[in-house]
């Protein structure tokens, strides 16, 4: 039996993310998104329901800013305790974790797809998608982007407007494009 564009995405083969299919349901989360995005904030810090329903799962008192905005939200899970600033993006063609009492800056952007290199394919929209992991406590600087298949590990810190290609260490911290360890 074929496999659908959708499975090929969540088993991170090569994808056509232009499929009924994945638009219907990024169609869903937009809309979730809207409701998110133009809701008044709970003064009780806890995630608003329409990003609750959407997300893969989330822990106690996770809180996203607005404006906030997701590919599919499906793929996003969030520990306890976490915090998105405002102008968040999580392209969630693949699983994003975020673990317990992690915080994200404004503008952080998690990428998970990427686009093929073959510019015909690319116009085809072939694309395939590596999950992204954050650690507990972790804390990314506003304006960072975390690109596909990185690992954040627990403790570690990512300085303000950088750009992660490759796997942070736990208890480091990197800055700059590309990021970098600073030292101990």
């Amino acid at each position: 039996m074929p496999q659908s564009e959708r499975d090929k995405m969540q088993a991170g083969g090569w994808y056509c993310c232009q499929n009924p299919e994945l638009e219907a349901l990024q169609h869903s989360a937009r809309c979730a998104l809207h409701v998110h995005n133009t809701a008044a904030p709970d003064p009780d810090c806890t995630l608003s329901p329409s990003l609750s329903g959407l997300f893969a799962g989330h822990g106690a008192r996770c809180f996203i800013e607005t404006p906030f905005h997701c590919a599919y939200g499906m793929n996003i899970t969030l520990g306890n305790n976490v915090y998105l600033n405002a102008g968040c993006t999580i392209l969630d063609t693949a699983p994003v974790r975020i673990g317990d009492r992690s915080m994200l800056g404004p503008g952080v952007q998690i990428y998970c797809a990427q686009h093929h290199k073959d510019r015909a394919l690319r116009a085809q929209g072939l694309e395939r998608a590596s999950p992204v992991t954050l650690g507990s406590d972790v804390w990314i600087g506003g304006g960072a982007i975390l690109m596909p298949g990185v690992t954040i590990g627990e403790g570690a810190i990512v300085g303000a407007g950088s750009v992660v290609l490759h796997d942070v260490l736990p208890g480091t911290t990197v800055v700059g494009n590309p990021a970098r360890s600073l030292p101990r």
